[in-house]
């Protein structure tokens, strides 16, 4: 089995050789493989998460359908699209105690100016 890093960054690469509109978006933004299991089944099924700065949301919002197909050629479910500022800012978020690296992660994409 492949794993999720290693998927993620394939994905980045489809994206890099085959829409370089896209890809120049894709660079300024986290892509992670978000993984939902639910109780009743066995299989995981697997999303793509692409963590956003503010500035960039209108721009990538317009090319998502590129990166649903890519992500359905994968054998991704969705492709989910989140607002790293707001996430950032959220005070109701426990993004920094359970994963403080991943939460320094998003504020650097949060404050990523072009």
């Amino acid at each position: 089995m492949i794993s999720r890093k290693k998927l993620a960054k394939e994905y980045i690469k489809i994206i890099n050789n085959y829409y370089p509109v896209s890809s120049r978006l894709l660079n300024q933004c986290l892509v992670r493989i978000l993984t939902f299991n639910a109780d009743r089944t066995t299989t995981n099924l697997y999303y793509l998460g692409i963590y956003y700065p503010a500035i960039i949301g209108d721009r990538l919002l317009e090319q998502q359908d590129i990166f649903r197909d890519a992500a359905e050629n994968m054998g991704l479910v969705e492709v989910v699209f989140l607002n790293a500022n707001r996430l950032v800012k959220d005070p109701l978020s426990k993004i920094k105690e359970q994963n403080f690296r991943f939460w320094l992660e998003l504020c650097w994409i949060a404050n990523e100016v072009n």
